[in-house]
């Protein structure tokens, strides 16, 4: 890994844009089926929530094999979810995702409960109490944390898919590369996080408080995540060479 220019992360956005672009609908429909599946698998009780964080990286395998068949070419279907659902990967992802769970908890450990707390909704509907500054500052500082751990396990489930990396291996070379490449991934979220809240701005001007631009933001969202994902798939590519996944893909 060597290290990169910062401008390398406004690249990663841009490329992958143009994979987004080449089959929007395909990729939209992965994140909406996805999402419902989640939803649906939290609802279990007890289980469900943690079945949820335990399968990310076998979700989050499907939209880097999409965006590997969108550069390839191939025409990506609702097949592609069940990438990271097929044996061997399912079981070496799954103990990746109980390393999600780890840290989740750990994270949920060193949260400050009475924040938390307050902003729980009230069984008597009454208002929660005015947040003071330190306590705001400290759920901030959470909020980065947990984004920070997120940005550093981007590429732990493509290494174990693509790269047949153990769940503890895949996890160190995925956060020695996001540190190695940091000024590259600050340059992308900023650039990200920057069109995202002009957009919004502007959707905010031109629609107010109408239900309509509440859809819209919505809408705009879901579409960033994507970008996201798919720039997430740029920079993988870039550290770690472009994948060669030797699985078939059914018609």
């Amino acid at each position: 890994m060597n290290d990169l220019p910062a401008r390398t992360g406004w690249e990663w956005l841009k490329q992958g844009t143009g994979l987004f672009r080449k089959q929007p609908a395909a990729l939209t429909t992965l994140l909406f089926v996805s999402i419902l599946f989640s939803i649906g698998l939290s609802a279990l009780p007890f289980v469900g929530p943690v079945l949820a964080v335990v399968l990310i990286p076998s979700f989050s395998m499907a939209f880097m094999q999409a965006c590997l068949m969108i550069e390839n070419g191939d025409r990506v279907t609702l097949a592609v979810l069940l990438t990271g659902f097929r044996r061997p990967a399912l079981a070496a992802l799954c103990k990746l995702g109980l390393i999600y769970v780890g840290l989740s908890l750990l994270l949920t450990l060193i949260a400050p409960h009475e924040v938390l707390l307050q902003m729980a909704p009230r069984p008597d509907a009454r208002p929660p109490t005015d947040l003071q500054a330190s306590q705001m500052l400290a759920l901030l500082g959470i909020l980065l944390l947990e984004a920070a751990v997120l940005v550093t396990l981007c590429f732990a489930a493509p290494l174990t898919y693509w790269k047949h990396m153990g769940p503890g291996k895949a996890t160190f070379y995925s956060f020695f590369a996001v540190v190695r490449t940091a000024r590259p991934f600050l340059v992308l979220l900023a650039a990200w996080f920057g069109i995202l809240v002009g957009v919004c701005m502007v959707i905010i001007i031109l629609f107010g408080d109408a239900a309509l631009g509440r859809v819209v933001i919505m809408w705009l969202m879901f579409l960033f995540v994507l970008l996201l994902q798919c720039a997430m798939y740029a920079g993988y590519r870039t550290i770690f060479g472009k994948p060669y996944d030797k699985t078939p893909q059914p018609a």
